[in-house]
């Protein structure tokens, strides 16, 4: 089912939800019970909004931000892979065709292996073959003409990127807001919708409207939240595309 069959169905059985619970309510206690403790029940209320929207906003913000660092950290390391297919270029031809070799194979087995196996929340054994094989292509490689050496420090220094921004990568595939945050967010979220049942409110309709734009807002809030939570097998995913931009770039240069 589609991002938004599912946001649809969330939000509308949300709404729905929260509307049915208020017509229990409205028949179960009276106006006048309301209207004599709409005060105090609204100075609770405004309590729990402002905290509610607090912790409900510093999750959207959370992840947000591990979402778009997921996005570059894989752009990152196919960049790295790139360029280490590029400075191949000027290694001897042995070497030059191992690490070219080794560089495409890499990045075609995190496209067609690993981002299968991401969106499972697993991570492929046989890309991390090839990325220790890429590393010991790089450190067996002993310069001897003059130059090697500063092309041999820069492949260095890629293959260290490229380690780093996988285990990052791997690291984001288990890591999400913990299950008791979510427990917070799903009660908090609950009890706040039900506190609007308690105003005071005459007019049905007007009540009902301001409940479903309510539980409306937070909804669409906490499914956004459950969306981007996990950037490589949730909802919302980061694609391979990084991986295949620079894999077509590769095979572009006429390598081995």
């Amino acid at each position: 089912m589609g991002t938004v069959l599912w946001g649809v169905l969330v939000v509308g059985l949300s709404v729905a939800g929260a509307v049915l619970g208020f017509a229990v309510v409205r028949r179960s206690v009276p106006m006048e019970f309301r209207e004599a403790h709409n005060a105090t029940i609204a100075v609770i209320f405004g309590a729990l909004y402002v905290m509610y929207g607090l912790i409900g906003g510093f999750s959207a913000y959370f992840v947000a931000y591990q979402y778009d660092l997921a996005q570059k950290t894989a752009e990152a390391e196919a960049s790295s892979v790139q360029e280490l297919h590029r400075l191949a270029e000027g290694l001897p031809e042995e070497e030059r065709r191992e690490v070219q070799g080794l560089a495409e194979s890499y990045a075609r087995a995190v496209i067609e292996e690993g981002w299968p196996m991401m969106r499972e929340g697993r991570v492929s054994a046989k890309a991390g073959t090839i990325s220790d094989g890429l590393r010991r292509g790089i450190l067996d490689f002993e310069p001897r003409a003059e130059g090697e050496d500063d092309l041999y420090a820069q492949c260095l220094a890629l293959v260290g990127e490229l380690d780093q921004n996988r285990a990052l990568r791997l690291l984001e595939v288990r890591e999400g807001i913990p299950s008791i945050f979510w427990v917070v967010l799903i009660v908090g979220g609950a009890t706040t919708v039900c506190f609007t049942y308690l105003l005071a409110v005459r007019a049905a309709w007007l009540h009902v409207v301001m409940i479903a734009a309510y539980t409306l807002v937070l909804s669409l809030t906490l499914f956004t939240i459950g969306a981007l939570d996990y950037p490589f097998d949730g909802t919302v995913q980061v694609g391979p595309d990084a991986f295949e931009a620079a894999l077509s770039r590769m095979e572009s240069y006429g390598g081995p």
